[in-house]
């Protein structure tokens, strides 16, 4: 997905790809709903397993703004000197950097974890590559 925005966005915009990107997946996402909706005639069957009813906190709905950022800027650096791999590598890097973080203080209602030896490898691993690509590319 990531090199079909960047084709994209080399042809328009990084920001006319985000939106492509994020319509077609809103659309595709209306219909899954209606379709579902059609299937299941009885609503309260439709929510067994859903959790508790009640509204989701306002801020839950905050995460498609990062996710149309991430697209924008992974067009735009797909389309730099780093391109594809480098691109991939340093979002591999930052995914596994903010889960240790996250881990550590608990973020995003998840239980708090030490950081071990492991994690700190594990990303220093990912880092190591990220560097060997970017650099090795250049």
């Amino acid at each position: 997905m990531t090199l079909s925005n960047a084709v994209l966005a080399r042809h328009t915009d990084a920001v006319f790809a985000s939106w492509a990107a994020h319509g077609l997946g809103a659309v595709v996402a209306l219909l899954l709903v209606l379709a579902v909706r059609l299937r299941t005639p009885d609503r309260d069957e439709a929510r067994l397993g859903a959790g508790p009813p009640g509204r989701a906190p306002l801020w839950f709905y905050l995460g498609g703004i990062p996710g149309a950022l991430v697209v924008i800027i992974s067009a735009v650096a797909v389309n730099s000197e780093l391109a594809l791999a480098g691109t991939v590598a340093l979002m591999l890097t930052g995914q596994v950097v903010f889960g240790v973080v996250s881990d550590h203080l608990g973020l995003l209602r998840i239980p708090k974890r030490r950081i071990t030896g492991m994690d700190l490898a594990v990303a220093g691993c990912v880092l190591a590559g990220s560097v060997l690509i970017v650099l090795g590319g250049a």
